[in-house]
């Protein structure tokens, strides 16, 4: 079991731009393959998280039932320091604090499975910063936003990363590097 972070970013390092949109994401030509390479990786995830902000993007982003044809009843934990609303039939359970008492129930339900981290620099920081961040899968894509939420908000040095694979989709670059 792997704890994974995966997502896709800008090529100078951006998640979102400064308005919080993945408008320029969407606009990348992936050769039709996102959603096959997206679905190959969920098939080894038992668990996931993500912060507020990922959540509330998806709230008002995504397809109604967007949230049943990706994760069934997956569950996700959703970090936060407010009240947010549920997505009806999604396995949520919404949480504040440490990540570390959290990691241990999402591993308990994961199984043999891997716990995705979903989205949020910072949030993925704080599992690095428990020593629980096992692997960063990230596909960079051909733009530059200058501003925005950083991929990661924390400094880990060549030293604990080491490039396990390279896939190349269309015009995304995916990177695979496993933490020591």
């Amino acid at each position: 079991m792997a704890t994974q972070y995966y997502t896709a970013t800008s090529l100078d390092g951006f998640l979102a731009d400064q308005d919080n949109s993945l408008g320029w994401l969407f606009e990348v030509d992936d050769e039709g393959r996102s959603e096959e390479i997206t679905s190959a990786f969920l098939t080894g995830v038992g668990a996931m998280c993500m912060g507020a902000t990922t959540y509330e993007w998806i709230l008002a982003n995504d397809e109604p039932n967007s949230w049943a044809k990706w994760y069934g009843d997956m569950p996700c934990w959703v970090f936060s320091h407010r009240e947010l609303p549920a997505i009806s039939g999604a396995n949520l359970c919404f949480v504040s604090g440490d990540v570390e008492p959290v990691h241990k129930v999402m591993a308990e339900a994961a199984g043999d499975k891997n716990i995705w981290l979903v989205g949020g620099g910072e949030l993925v920081g704080l599992f690095d910063d428990a020593g629980l961040l096992d692997e960063i899968i990230a596909s960079i894509a051909p733009v530059t936003l200058g501003a925005g939420a950083p991929l990661l908000p924390r400094r880990i040095l060549s030293s604990r990363m080491r490039l396990a694979e390279v896939e190349r989709f269309g015009q995304f670059a995916m990177l695979t590097y496993r933490l020591t």
